[in-house]
């Protein structure tokens, strides 16, 4: 069956580190796109975080920190793909609806080409701007395996386990959360 990324919201967190932040459950894509041409050191601090971290959710054109895997229809994906062209005709400047569409196409097959997990698999973003391109890294965050005869009250207790991505220089990130929410206060 295909598979896709739809927006995830494990805490609010989402809603004060985005300029916008995705409604939980829209199909999404990465959207480096939206970074194609721009200055990093010109973005304020939230498309910052933005560009470093977040899925583009194809309705709202809000973040999420996180998407997981989820089963999709063909229509499901072809109405992914059309919302998403609607939105590169009009607020991305695509020239026509052949193009928009194609572009649309390839975004959402780079999406479904990240879901080669099983359901329910939490997917995370690190984008870098490098040597004049976007350079991104995902990595999956899987339930923790069910023990035969263990205690199904508390298995879950540490709910996911991170899997290092060998050959991958670990790069510090640091956002002050503190300071984006007292921005928003202001």
């Amino acid at each position: 069956m295909l598979k896709l990324p739809r927006t995830i919201r494990l805490d609010p967190s989402d809603t004060f580190v985005f300029e916008r932040a995705a409604e939980p459950g829209e199909w999404a894509v990465s959207g480096a796109f939206v970074f194609f041409d721009c200055d990093p050191a010109a973005l304020e601090q939230k498309q910052r975080v933005a560009l470093r971290s977040g899925f583009l959710g194809i309705e709202s054109l809000g973040w999420s920190t996180l998407a997981i895997v989820t089963e999709a229809t063909e229509a499901e994906k072809d109405a992914a793909v059309a919302r998403l062209a609607a939105q590169l005709l009009a607020r991305f400047g695509a020239p026509d609806a052949d193009a928009a569409r194609a572009a649309a196409e390839a975004e959402v097959a780079f999406a479904a080409s990240l879901c080669d997990h099983a359901p329910q698999t939490l997917l995370a973003v690190q984008r870098a701007v490098e040597d004049g391109g976007i350079r991104e890294r995902f990595r999956t965050l899987r339930p923790r395996e069910m023990v035969a005869g263990g205690d199904g009250l508390h298995a879950h207790a540490r709910a996911f386990t991170f899997h290092e991505v060998e050959g991958v220089e670990d790069e510090v990130e640091q956002v002050d959360l503190r300071g984006l929410i007292e921005a928003d206060r202001k």
